[in-house]
């Protein structure tokens, strides 16, 4: 590995180095060989794999740390947050010459731990193993991650559960959160840290007149555009606290996630979410507060006299959040559609589809699919309020009567999915490995790998529907 650690160089007050404490009687879980290649580890370092993910084996070239930071939980401030059970453990280059982080979780007790045992479950590595690689896989920028480790250590939880560790990367571990822990706890950071946030991800705005200003429009574009690719594959994250979103526009923190099967807008993945504040249908909403919260911490940036002209301007930044948003679902729900996006009806049909989904409690998923093969009966058949799908059907035909069919079927294929990670597959996938058995991490591993890809001799037909409606859905608990 090329080695780049930069995040050490900034002010100690912002971090803790330590060295990870293994668990007991580490042993593979899988290895995602092609990303190991993409950051360029050595065959030595391949060989060594379980050693690097499960903590026995750190770098000299970068002190193991644990990153403190704030944040608002559920939409009340929770104070000082921070790495309670992962370590930045490394900063290395990929093939592209970017910085990447490796990020092991489940390294043991740090400082920011508050009452946590800094230990991570089995379960929960593998889901976010898996999670990342599919939203990778899908075109959604996301945290990935190298392998995991299992172990013979219990870790106790609701019941002893067999503890593990993941390698997880990312292009940045920076979050909303940093910026509010600085602005309470130590404001004399804000501006050289701001700066060096500016010169490792966004180094174009360094050359405008108003680098913090650029900084703000280029941080909300970019999670708004991850946004509308999230609502555009049905994922949900969960738990969208201000500290569980970075600066860079990409997917992190998965706990208690889900990608939605029936179509319910109002869907919530997280049982202990009891006010649905992160379901499906308020991301958007909540990363726009959680924008305007992180927004108020760039205020201090601006000299006294300049401060209330700076506010003004990072409210017209924040006004771009909604149309950047849904030029980019309105675009991605037309392509996925196979309708022409400049046409003056085809936001309405990808509406009245919508509805369809809705109102029929259909998969969100396998029906696009079926629109895009053409399975207008069997889409039909499914439905108890023909007229509504006849309607829909006569004005979908309409738009695309005189379009070049070919080419907005060819854009369908590459954004709809046969394959999304349901909450039962990972289920299967989790209670085997339970068992030492990781061949349903790797079948799922493989097949998610090509979501837009038929693969029938890897799938099975439990991969490409909802469980039946009598059978109770898999929720899921911040517990991991």
């Amino acid at each position: 590995m090329q080695f780049n650690p930069r995040y050490s160089s900034l002010d100690s007050r912002l971090y803790h180095q330590q060295q990870p404490v293994p668990l007991r009687g580490a042993k593979p879980g899988h290895f995602n060989l092609h990303l190991a290649e993409e950051l360029q580890w050595t065959e030595e370092e391949k060989q060594n794999w379980v050693e690097i993910c499960s903590g026995q084996r750190t770098f000299q070239e970068c002190a193991p740390l644990a990153m403190v930071y704030a944040g608002h939980q559920f939409g009340q401030w929770a104070g000082q947050l921070g790495d309670g059970r992962g370590l930045l453990i490394a900063q290395v280059l990929d093939r592209q010459g970017q910085t990447i982080d490796l990020h092991l979780k489940g390294a043991g007790p740090t400082p920011y731990s508050r009452m946590g045992d800094g230990r991570a479950v089995l379960r929960s590595v593998i889901r976010e193993y898996l999670a990342g690689h599919a939203l990778n896989a899908l075109g959604v920028p996301s945290s990935n991650a190298l392998g995991f480790t299992s172990s013979t250590q219990n870790i106790q939880r609701e019941t002893l559960e067999p503890g593990a560790m993941l390698l997880r990367t990312a292009d940045s571990h920076i979050r909303f959160g940093h910026f509010e822990w600085i602005n309470q706890y130590a404001p004399e950071l804000l501006r050289d840290f701001t700066y060096q946030c500016i010169e490792w991800h966004y180094p174009d705005c360094l050359k405008t007149q108003l680098p913090g200003l650029a900084f703000a429009e280029e941080v909300i574009k970019r999670t708004a555009s991850m946004i509308a690719k999230w609502q555009l594959v049905g994922f949900a994250h969960g738990v969208m606290n201000t500290d569980n979103l970075n600066i860079t526009g990409s997917t992190l923190d998965f706990g208690p996630y889900g990608f939605m099967e029936r179509f319910r807008p109002g869907w919530i993945n997280n049982h202990s979410d009891y006010q649905g504040r992160y379901s499906y249908q308020n991301q958007p909403s909540i990363a726009h507060w959680n924008l305007w919260i992180w927004l108020n911490n760039l205020i201090p940036l601006a000299e006294e006299t300049e401060k209330e002209q700076f506010k003004e301007e990072l409210t017209k930044c924040l006004e771009q959040f909604e149309p950047t948003f849904l030029e980019q679902y309105q675009f991605g729900l037309c392509q996925k559609m196979g309708l022409p996006e400049f046409h003056k009806d085809s936001m309405e049909c990808g509406m009245a589809f919508l509805r369809i989904l809705q109102s029929e409690q259909l998969d969100y998923t396998h029906s696009f699919i079926r629109l895009q093969q053409k399975e207008y009966k069997a889409l039909r058949d499914d439905c108890l309020d023909i007229r509504q799908f006849d309607t829909f059907l006569t004005l979908y035909q309409q738009i695309r009567e005189h379009q070049d069919t070919d080419k907005l079927d060819q854009a369908m294929q590459q954004v709809n999915p046969r394959y999304i990670l349901r909450n039962h597959m990972a289920q299967k996938a989790i209670e085997l490995a339970e068992q030492d058995d990781f061949s349903e991490v790797d079948r799922l591993f493989t097949l998610l790998s090509q979501p837009f890809v038929f693969q029938p001799e890897t799938e099975k037909s439990e991969d490409l529907a909802p469980l039946p409606s009598d059978i109770p859905e898999i929720m899921v608990s911040c517990s991991s």
